[in-house]
């Protein structure tokens, strides 16, 4: 059954109005019919099963029949600090951490960043990665969109107020059992295709972000999220 994110109040019993891009999507593309059924989420959580019930030509209708109170988040929460990169990667960077269960996505700039937004143009880049993490949730069954933020300086995100246990992926000589004692509410710092330089791991450390290293290959700046949040999603879903 397809499945859409709506911004929407969904409310059992009522009849609703699609918005613009879900009747484009699901009306025009799919060529949906009346009396088709669908689940639609409104980031609230949960999900509500509905009907078409009229279709015109420039708007749909739905009854909302059923709320299924389905909570498919992890067994964790991750603020992920990712320092921004060029074209398709970072459309990936998002994608894939959105299903991995990431709950924020702060984008970052840092002295190895490939990547600077122009004024005139950084609202609708962040509304572009915004809708790529709600087609994530679409498609892997989240219920909770995750928050795209607007780009701010790496070393002005360490320095802010962020949960206790926090990591870097960076070299670290002692890294065994890093997570052996973590909170399951963590803040996640990756760096560019270039690395972090030596003085922003530093900078990372002294606001109390400890090394993690991940294996002896050095991953790149959109697997690095993906391999971490998937050890993440074992070692917490394992306890």
């Amino acid at each position: 059954m397809n499945r859409f994110y709506i911004e929407a109040e969904l409310n059992t019993g009522n009849t609703i109005e699609l918005t613009e891009s879900v009747f484009h999507h699901w009306v025009r593309v799919l060529r949906a019919k009346e009396q088709e059924q669908a689940i639609f989420f409104n980031g609230k959580g949960g999900e509500y099963n509905v009907t078409l019930t009229e279709i015109n030509k420039k708007n749909a209708f739905v009854s909302v029949d059923h709320f299924e109170p389905a909570d498919r988040t992890p067994p964790f929460k991750v603020v992920l600090g990712q320092v921004m990169s060029k074209g398709d990667r970072m459309d990936y960077t998002i994608q894939k951490a959105t299903e991995l269960g990431v709950t924020t996505i702060q984008l970052l700039t840092s002295e190895r960043c490939e990547m600077r937004l122009k004024y005139d143009r950084d609202q609708k880049k962040i509304d572009h990665w915004q809708s790529v993490a709600i087609a994530a949730c679409e498609q892997c069954g989240m219920n909770i969109v995750p928050e795209i933020l607007a780009p701010i300086a790496l070393t002005d995100w360490v320095s802010s107020e962020l949960p206790q246990a926090r990591f870097v992926l960076a070299p670290n000589k002692d890294q065994n059992n890093v997570l052996q004692n973590s909170e399951p509410d963590l803040a996640l710092l990756i760096g560019p295709e270039g690395g972090l330089s030596e003085a922003e791991i530093e900078t990372a450390n002294q606001n109390h972000f400890q090394s993690w290293c991940i294996g002896d290959r050095v991953l790149r700046t959109e697997t690095a999220p993906v391999v971490a949040l998937s050890i993440l999603n074992y070692h917490f879903s394992a306890k």
